[in-house]
């Protein structure tokens, strides 16, 4: 182990951001994921394109619907070792 290197981060990703790379690498459309989570198609574009702010509960629904953790969704940038330095 002592020839890990760890990752470096190469680009900052926004919340609406993080939403469409995690539905586009479920091969979903935005009318899919609409269908899924019962969010509509256009607030689905808001979201990802930053005009409207995801919140908890449509993070779950949409968590449930992308299979993943809702803190993915909502926190892409977060680093534990920045906030341990702060």
């Amino acid at each position: 182990m002592k020839d890990f290197q760890k990752a470096k981060k190469r680009i900052d990703v926004s919340v609406g951001e993080s939403v469409r790379i995690i539905r586009e690498l479920q091969n979903l459309s935005q009318n899919q994921l609409s269908e899924l989570t019962g969010i509509p198609q256009s607030t689905l574009s808001a979201i990802e394109n930053d005009r409207v702010k995801l919140g908890v509960e449509r993070a779950k629904v949409l968590a449930r619907a992308l299979k993943c953790h809702p803190a993915v969704l909502l926190f892409p940038g977060w680093n534990i070792n920045e906030e341990v330095a702060a």
